[in-house]
């Protein structure tokens, strides 16, 4: 036995968590009114197919993707956003 030996060996390395925090982009550059108007602005909080991008990948709070999906909506509907595209990015 390796009596003066103390190194722990691991079959694979041990995994540090060091994801980046998600944080709610409007609430942290204070912004209140999401433009419905800035198609290019909105193209970042939809897939490539058209879809809206859900709030654990954006990072969004509740209050905020609700207005960023009604935002999106209104564009859609007045033809600034397409509904379905392929290859929309």
């Amino acid at each position: 036995m390796a009596q003066g030996n103390s190194d722990i060996r691991y079959l694979t390395p041990i995994t540090v968590d060091t994801k980046k925090k998600k944080y709610c982009r409007f609430k942290k550059l204070r912004i209140k009114y999401i433009d419905y108007k800035d198609a290019n602005f909105l193209l970042k909080f939809v897939n490539e197919q058209g879809k809206l991008l859900p709030r654990r990948i954006t990072g969004t709070s509740t209050k905020y993707q609700k207005k960023v999906a009604q935002a999106v909506k209104r564009a859609r509907h007045l033809a600034l956003m397409p509904y379905v595209a392929d290859l929309l990015k």
